[in-house]
């Protein structure tokens, strides 16, 4: 049967699995949305290109499946490339399919000609440019594949115009992947299992550093029984946060620039570290040259370029961490390591403070308060935060004990702002039956709030907790403690949020008193549309604890003078 490339696709998606893609049409890709009439996928009409890349990652990362992000040529296209990259860094399938010109105007010049494929490689898993209809089915094949196996990430699809509108055959058959250079899984060597165990056997001090990649091989059950069996404590990643339940004896909470203080000090003095699907991002380790120094470090990891790319380790195990776990656990031998685990339970001391049910009130709003009270009035449910990036990004890592896998969609390694809103509508989009609300800053719920007529015309219930303080929250705390409070161009001035949600048909309230907290809360869980929430919090209260950039991971800034009140020491 002859078929136009833009059919060929929409049909090539749907065998894969896609029912929802997010987009925003243009001349270079209008022959594929003419085509959509063939197809039953739902398109979302977003509001930047942006959003639909976030929107396709928020997709990936609260499903598993691949997100799809469409957009024209030339500046749609460039629109992606922020979000390509978040996805890149945070190791999310997503496929971005763009539209480009005609392939004789390639290099002319032509009205909304972008190199979107020179542009995109380096922050995509690959990319492709197709030429011709008869290119299409197998490209996409490809696509889905590298996106989704090894290590998850971006590819881009560019797709002519006239090889959208030009015909071929085509029998609607499935069409395999022909990849034959590319082999991501491996698997580790019986000397490389020795090793590793032998390590593990002869530790005193061990800690597991758990990281993403837990989630993305689906190793969570793997790891809890690991760390049971052998008794080592575990910390997390930003990332892996819920790839471990934050309620088991054994987890130390996050670690890192902004992690528990017990943590940091416990990985500084372990003599072993096994590092769980994580890449020793400079956020986690502080300066390399003191990091952990008298700890053996075995690096289980997908990925082979990042074995040795940031800490030398004495033992990698490349190959899917699940499938590694499932041959260390039937070797490794239980230990009790009493000893070690009493010594880190006295390193939490005081700043156990986190675990205090209901923090004190001294009149003032604080972001701690917040997230403390959204986690204690949703945690029982199916519910998925997305952050954005900032302080209210590390408080609710703090405040908000994660206890499942995959419910906390947040940019980690890119630290994109304006990534939230655009992202929980993809979140929503790929299961509508969570309960899903948005962590942003007032800052950066301002870069991309565009997408709130997005959520309203798709008629999805997410609901918006803005931790408004007036300031660009962490560049402020950086000028704070390393600028001399020279507060240049972190103050920002704001919308009436609570107006401004009213003019998209949203149900708002400002919140200035902690004895308001949990009745908004449980009015946003009751009301059937979306509902934003002004959280009007402290101007200038800070993140504690914090390693400064350059610093050692136990040099920890502390705040100065400790006020229970605030609840937001560690």
């Amino acid at each position: 049967m002859m078929k136009t490339g833009a059919q060929i696709l929409w049909e090539c998606l749907e065998q894969q699995g896609v029912t929802t893609v997010f987009g925003y049409p243009g001349g270079a890709i209008l022959p594929a949305y003419d085509a959509l009439k063939y197809s039953n996928i739902h398109h979302v009409l977003v509001r930047h290109e942006q959003g639909a890349a976030h929107m396709a990652d928020g997709y990936a990362r609260a499903s598993g499946r691949v997100g799809v992000a469409i957009a024209t040529s030339g500046p749609g296209a460039t629109n992606l490339v922020t979000g390509i990259a978040t996805a890149m860094l945070d190791s999310s399938p997503i496929l971005c399919i763009t539209g480009q010109v005609g392939s004789k105007l390639i290099g002319s010049d032509a009205f909304q000609e972008t190199d979107i494929t020179g542009v995109t490689l380096p922050v995509t898993k690959h990319n492709y440019l197709v030429t011709h209809a008869s290119e299409v089915a197998q490209t996409i094949s490809e696509a889905f594949y590298v996106a989704r196996s090894g290590r998850p990430g971006p590819v881009l699809v560019d797709i002519t115009k006239d090889a959208q509108q030009t015909t071929c055959e085509f029998d609607g058959k499935p069409v395999a992947p022909r990849l034959p250079g590319y082999r991501p899984d491996m698997a580790p060597t019986a000397e490389e299992y020795k090793q590793a165990l032998e390590l593990i056997h002869t530790s005193k001090r061990p800690v597991i550093l758990a990281g993403h990649g837990i989630i993305l091989s689906g190793a969570m059950d793997e790891v809890r029984a690991f760390a049971e069996k052998t008794n080592i404590p575990v910390g997390l990643t930003l990332l892996g946060l819920g790839a471990f339940p934050a309620s088991h004896p054994l987890s130390l909470g996050m670690m890192g620039m902004h992690g528990e203080a017990w943590l940091n000090t416990t990985i500084q003095e372990a003599d072993l570290l096994l590092a769980f699907g994580m890449r020793f991002d400079d956020r986690v380790t502080g300066n390399l040259k003191t990091y952990a120094p008298n700890a053996k470090k075995i690096h289980i990891e997908i990925d082979r370029a990042e074995i040795n790319k940031n800490v030398k380790v004495d033992v990698a195990l490349v190959g899917d961490l699940k499938a590694v776990l499932r041959e260390l656990l039937p070797n490794v031998k239980p230990q009790e390591r009493h000893e070690w685990l009493a010594y880190v339970d006295r390193l939490k001391g005081d700043a156990a403070v986190r675990d205090i049910q209901n923090l004190p009130d001294n009149g003032h709003l604080y972001a701690a308060h917040v997230i403390n009270d959204l986690w204690r009035e949703t945690h029982d449910r199916d519910t998925v935060i997305v952050t954005d990036v900032g302080q209210h990004q590390m408080w609710e890592a703090q405040y908000y004990k994660h206890e499942k896998p995959r419910s906390l969609i947040t940019s980690g390694g890119l630290g994109t702002m304006g990534f939230a809103l655009p992202a929980a509508i993809g979140v929503k989009a790929a299961r509508p039956e969570a309960d899903v609300w948005v962590v942003v800053g007032d800052g950066g719920f301002q870069m991309t709030m565009c997408e709130l007529a997005t959520m309203v015309q798709e008629n999805l219930k997410v609901n918006i907790a803005i931790i408004n303080n007036g300031y660009l929250g962490m560049i402020r705390q950086w000028q704070e403690f390393f600028y001399d409070r020279n507060y240049e161009a972190s103050p920002i001035l704001s919308p009436n949020f609570v107006k401004l949600a009213d003019a998209f048909g949203i149900r708002a309230l400002a919140v200035t008193q902690r004895s308001d907290v949990v009745p908004t809360v449980e009015m946003a869980h009751k009301h059937k549309g979306p509902v934003l929430i002004d959280f009007q919090v402290e101007q200038e209260d800070s993140v504690y604890p914090m390693v400064a950039a350059g610093a050692a991971l136990h040099e920890m800034i502390r705040r100065p003078n400790p006020i229970v009140e605030t609840a937001t020491d560690a």
